[in-house]
């Protein structure tokens, strides 16, 4: 047996006092149980008591955001030469992603240290300070306290190495050229302009050669703001930095750049502040006097250049009858070929994509079939490094990934399968073959039991053909209930590629109809042969549809590429008109947008900008409203594609980027007094 004294414990303050008590006697055992559950209950007892930070039980919930209350050297000095600065605040904070959040302009090539310390944030600057030159630290939101995470807002830390601190700010945003998206994280700078009398743009290397003079970068909404700018005039760019160069210097990089030189400046105004008693309800709308810097709307249309520098990427040889060669840019001198271990002399049956940077070479002869391995001599055209192509020649070896001796066991297996078959239907004294059909060839037809009045039959074939005739191909029309032949025509949809033909006719809407192909109509170059096909189906009725109308404002004698396009932004309908009116028919009724670029090379494409020849992507708008398509119903609207800034077109439905939540303080005593009953008046502001 132990002899223990009784303890019992008191909170005061804070603090644990103990009172002796008189003795008892325990088992061990006992003594062991009480010992924990003693150990237990005082855990408990101090993180109940002394552990109640921001509990409602333990007070009002701090809302108040960290405050500056000193710099070193102090905020705006001027003369400045150190290159450490800290900026002490009145309560323990934190800094969220300062690699990102936090802009220091004039861009440094050398990263600086930027840390939270406790109650202050230390910035060091590893780059040499420029003379009389203004420093923008610009930390955003990115600085909050540490327990409750109530954001400083949008703070700056200013000094100058010269004796003017320069206080101009100029804003804009950043969007996708080609969609309007907004571009997040895309560096935005500034370059001063200088005179030229013959104001040759194309002139101008400056972006190529000489880093930002002050930058900025982008949020979520493609919104920048340069702060720190001095009078004068000044070029806009922006960049995708992929180096860290803060100038343009891969082709590769996306970009931006404004045709129009700026001026910044300023004018006294008077905005709205909301000050919102809860998160529900305002408490008054103020009148702030502020001097509003300009301009504050600038639009720059990011692009990505296309890399015109040619190379060999790849070859490959997926099928044995096939090998195909890729390269990063077309060029119109094709290849030249030399079978190293095969003559190359009629091998081939050649085919190339619009570009002509993917060229297919199909293996005539089954004798090259069966060979897993071709040995070439490629000549062709590459880029060197002065940009000029030059002559190139390599040598390659195509392996099949379909061996000759993996095929020839499928082969043989689908002969042992087709045996067993027969062997079954004569057992069972139903008519059987004695001879291996060919495998015919395949054919797909692109139609349903319903078509669509302004569409058209494709027919798509697995190999390039070597015939298509068309004489055996039969279109009929059902009127008053007996069929006519129906006129059509037959043609490949990609000139150069004999795998897809479409067959194309004037569909009357409601009428049915019999598409029938006798066999041999289509022969692919190794001699495979189709079927017979048979595919009735039902063009719908006008009354299924409805019709857009768009009447088109401020573009006349231009070319237009309009789009209907549904809720993902894909394309689903395109125009080209040059009258500013178009018209969409047989629009399935459901939620659509428009977009339209200018087509200002008429070739039926977007295309993208260059900065050495100084040319902008071609402009792309977006109507601003969704358009409700109901069956029956027509629609005529009139748009103005000017009428709102670019970076404002693009319906909210139809954004990918989307706005990052704006970090604000929480506003939890407003429902913590309600649940107390005391009134928002009460509420101390001091918390």
């Amino acid at each position: 047996m132990k002899e223990i004294k009784r303890i019992s414990y008191r909170m005061e303050s804070g603090k644990c006092h103990s009172t002796k008590r008189e003795p008892l006697f325990m088992t061990g055992k006992m003594f062991s149980v009480a010992v924990l559950v003693f150990m237990l209950s005082v855990l408990l007892s101090v993180f109940s008591s002394c552990a109640r930070m921001g509990s409602p039980d333990g007070g009002w919930y701090d809302e108040i955001p960290p405050k500056v209350v000193s710099c070193s050297p102090s905020d705006r000095a001027v003369g400045i030469s150190d290159k450490k600065i800290y900026i002490n605040f009145n309560e323990f904070i934190k800094i969220d992603n300062p690699s990102e959040k936090v802009i220091v302009s004039p861009p440094q090539l050398e990263v600086p240290e930027i840390k939270s310390q406790g109650k202050r944030i230390m910035v060091e600057l590893k780059d040499s300070l420029k003379q009389n030159t203004t420093y923008t630290i610009d930390f955003s939101d990115a600085i909050t306290d540490n327990n409750e995470g109530n954001p400083l807002g949008n703070f700056t830390y200013t000094f100058s190495t010269g004796d003017v601190i320069d206080t101009l700010e100029v804003a804009g945003y950043v969007v996708e050229a080609e969609n309007l998206e907004p571009v997040k994280g895309i560096m935005v700078g500034l370059y001063p302009y200088v005179e030229d009398p013959a104001d040759n743009l194309l002139a101008d290397t400056t972006f190529t050669t000489t880093p930002f003079l002050r930058v900025s970068r982008t949020d979520s909404r493609g919104f920048f703001s340069i702060k720190g700018v001095a009078p004068g005039a000044y070029r806009v760019y922006a960049l995708a930095d992929a180096d860290g160069n803060f100038m343009k210097s891969q082709k590769s990089e996306k970009l931006a750049f404004l045709d129009d030189i700026i001026i910044p400046t300023f004018k006294d105004d008077v905005r709205q502040d909301t000050v919102w008693r809860d998160s529900l309800h305002i408490e008054r709308i103020d009148r702030v006097n502020y001097t509003h810097f300009l301009p504050d709307d600038i639009t720059l249309r990011a692009f990505t250049e296309v890399v015109t520098d040619r190379y060999l990427v790849k070859s490959e040889r997926l099928q044995a009858n096939l090998f195909t060669l890729y390269f990063s840019y077309g060029d119109e001198q094709l290849p030249e070929i030399k079978g190293l271990n095969f003559d190359s002399s009629d091998a081939f049956l050649v085919k190339t994509n619009e570009h002509r940077d993917t060229i297919q070479y199909w293996l005539r002869d089954s004798l090259l079939i069966d060979q897993d391995t071709l040995d070439i001599s490629l000549i062709y055209r590459e880029t060197d490094t002065l940009g000029l192509l030059q002559q190139r020649q390599d040598t390659l070896q195509l392996l099949s990934k379909q061996p000759y001796e993996r095929r020839q066991k499928e082969l043989q297996k689908k002969i042992e399968n087709w045996q067993k078959q027969q062997e079954k239907q004569k057992k069972r004294g139903l008519p059987y073959d004695t001879v291996m059909r060919p495998e015919p060839l395949e054919m797909k037809v692109s139609v349903a039991s319903t078509l669509n009045p302004d569409r058209n039959i494709i027919l798509s074939f697995p190999t390039p053909l070597q015939k298509a005739d068309a004489s055996v191909v039969h279109l009929y029309a059902m009127h008053d209930s007996l069929w006519y032949e129906a006129m059509f025509e037959l043609a490949e949809r990609t000139p150069g590629l004999a795998t897809e033909y479409e067959l194309r006719a004037e569909w009357k809407p409601g009428i049915e109809y019999s598409l029938e192909i006798d066999s041999l109509a289509f022969t692919d170059i190794y001699g495979a042969s189709s079927n017979p096909l048979k595919k009735g189906f039902k063009v719908k009725g006008e009354d299924e549809f409805a019709t857009i109308l768009l009447n088109i404002e401020g573009f006349s004698g231009k070319t237009l590429v309009v789009q209907l396009i549904d809720q993902t932004d894909k394309m689903v309908k395109e125009l080209s008109v040059d009258n500013g009116r178009a018209e969409f028919f047989y629009v399935e009724p459901k939620r659509y947008y428009v977009r339209m670029f200018v087509d200002e090379n008429q070739n039926g494409r977007w295309d993208t900008g260059d900065y050495d020849a100084r040319r902008q992507a071609e402009p792309v708008y977006y109507y601003p409203e969704a358009i409700e398509c109901r069956a029956k119903w027509d629609y005529t609207e009139s748009w103005n594609p000017t009428g709102l800034p670019v970076f404002r077109q693009k319906p909210s439905a139809l954004i990918r980027q989307k706005a990052d939540k704006k970090r604000t303080v929480k506003s939890r005593n407003a429902e913590l007094a309600r649940k107390k009953g005391i009134p928002l008046s009460q509420i101390p502001q001091s918390q």
